[in-house]
This record gives structure tokens, sequence and C-alpha cells, in this order.
């Protein structure tokens, strides 16, 4: 059975904030955020499956975080901007910064495995693959995270 619209964005927002601020850094995370969860209140209506709606919004959210590097075509990511100083950053700019140099399988592996503590078979599920391609992805993006950030 399907809970109510606003029930889905109280239980799941949370992920869906962390996982776009990782990919995407915190000043597009909230267009990407926005968008994600009007693109869900459009399909919410004729969705059939809702064993896993976490994963249904990650795999939107993944998609928005795709659309928006599509856009800016990957330019130079520059420097993250301040965050509002009442608002401490979650986490490090340096590090959303190198996430969001790794390439998109990479990047969406490693934030839909830490940022939002997935496992693996639905990271898998999110990103189309199989587990052993998900898992494949989060160890190389940490691989290049470890050569770009340090240790």
């Amino acid at each position: 059975m399907k809970p109510p619209f606003q029930r889905l964005i109280d239980d799941h927002s949370a992920a869906v904030k962390r996982f776009l601020t990782a990919s995407v850094g915190p000043t597009e995370a909230e267009d990407c955020f926005q968008e994600t969860f009007i693109a869900a209140l459009r399909a919410y209506p004729g969705l059939k499956r809702t064993d896993n709606l976490r994963g249904w919004l990650l795999t939107i959210a993944r998609n928005k975080a795709i659309d928006h590097f599509r856009v800016t075509k990957r330019v130079s990511v520059g420097a993250v901007p301040e965050l509002p100083h009442h608002d401490p950053p979650a986490i490090d700019p340096a590090l959303i910064q190198a996430v969001a140099s790794l390439p998109e399988k990479q990047r969406s592996a490693v934030a839909l495995r830490y940022v939002t503590d997935l496992p693996f078979k639905d990271v898998a599920d999110i990103m189309g693959c199989s587990p052993e391609a998900a898992r494949r992805s989060v160890h190389e993006g940490i691989k290049k995270l470890r050569e770009v950030w340090g240790s």
C-alpha cells in the first residue's frame, strides 16, 4: 500500500538530500532535491511497486544529478561555495569537490554506498547494474578519491 506522499517525503528526504549534496555539492543539491521530489510527485500516482520507495527516490535523485552534470557539461567544479554560518557543513567541502570530480558511475556508487548507507544490492538496483559492478565502481571511486583527496 502506498503511503501518503508527505510521509514519503518525511521518511526519505534526509537520505535524498545527503546523496545529492555528496553528488553535486551543497548549492546545486537544493535544485536537484526540488526537481527530484517534483518528478516523484508526478510519477507517484502511477507507481505500481512500493516495496523499495527509498530506492525509487534515490534513482530519481541519481538521474537528476546526472542531468545536472549534463547541463553543466562537467565544467571544472571550481571552488565549493561557502555554506551559511548557521548551517555547519556535514561533509568536508574538499571531499564534496573530490567526489564531484569522479566519473558519473563512481560518483553515484560512492555516494549511494557511503552517504546513504545502502548495501551493494540496492546500489546495483538503483544504478541498473550487477552488485559486482556496483562494488567495482565503489572500489574504483574510493581509489581515485584517495589519490586526489588523500587518505
